[in-house]
């Protein structure tokens, strides 16, 4: 069974409830495990992939996250757009906690993690000033207001490591950026996205003020938990709301992403490679 649509659940959203004829679907990929198994099934008529970012019971922590293997589960998968929830801290006053924003910009403060399926003998350098596919962006919006949410189009996501929170001198260093949310984990899922030609978007749910705010100097656990619970139902209406205006027909730059991106003369990659990467590459080799 195949999926068009695929959905990456972060903190807090660990199912979709409207999914109906569920068949659980385990993976091997070129890059080792995905965090778990992909539910497969249907959600207002299309066909998904859901997949918890995080592990069953959230046990993989954002910077044990194996990101290549969920992406290219995905595109084994015939996934072509990916919806993507992930909890994330404000950075501005006006982005209150249980607002939705749905960013289009990134910025990378992560340490070491691998962010391209390419390498082994294949150079590929993809374009990604514009990071989040805007017409799937845009339907995650619509979405959002359709369902009665507090949603915010645009805006930059800064991506640091973790596990622990922000400094109060880092907060602020964001800020003065004109940075809007921070998150641990959706800047390598559209860089890989990009690298598959899938279409993604972030559906970014806040649940604090990071600490920079007075009232948020301390964030723990407890407050970002008790915040999630009250976003996940939020959350699961917006993506169901979401799927059925998913276009069945593709015509963003997403889907040729790779066009013109191949460096390495096709000779000469190994044989090897062309074949782990053959769901990705091989339309092009």
């Amino acid at each position: 069974m195949n999926a068009e649509i695929g959905i990456i659940g972060g903190s807090g959203l660990y199912d979709m409830a409207e999914l109906t004829n569920r068949q659980e679907v385990s993976l091997a990929t070129p890059f080792g495990d995905p965090s778990g198994h992909y539910v497969l099934g249907t959600l207002r008529g299309r066909k998904v992939a859901f997949l918890p970012r995080h592990g069953v019971g959230h046990r993989i922590s954002p910077s044990e996250l194996n990101f290549r293997a969920n992406i290219f589960g995905m595109k084994k998968l015939g996934v072509q757009h990916i919806l993507s929830a992930s909890a994330v801290g404000s950075l501005k006053e006006e982005l209150k906690p249980l607002d939705i924003v749905v960013p289009d910009q990134f910025i990378d403060r992560t340490r070491g993690r691998i962010s391209t399926f390419f390498g082994r003998g294949i150079v590929v350098h993809v374009g990604f000033a514009h990071p989040i596919c805007s017409t799937l962006a845009s339907v995650a919006v619509a979405a959002g207001k359709t369902v009665g949410a507090t949603v915010h189009e645009g805006g930059t996501y800064v991506c640091m490591e973790g596990a622990q929170f922000s400094t109060l001198a880092e907060s602020r260093l964001y800020r003065s950026w004109g940075a809007d949310i921070i998150g641990m984990t959706n800047l390598q899922e559209a860089k890989l996205a990009r690298e598959a030609e899938i279409c993604y978007t972030t559906i970014a749910l806040v649940t604090d003020y990071d600490c920079w705010h007075p009232d948020h100097d301390a964030v723990t656990v407890d407050m970002v938990i008790a915040t999630l619970l009250e976003n996940a139902k939020t959350a699961q209406q917006l993506i169901a709301e979401a799927v059925q205006h998913v276009p069945a027909t593709r015509t963003c730059g997403c889907k040729d992403a790779l066009k013109s991106a191949i460096i390495t003369r096709a000779d000469a990659i190994p044989a090897a490679t062309k074949k782990e990467l053959e769901p990705i590459i091989g339309k092009y080799l």
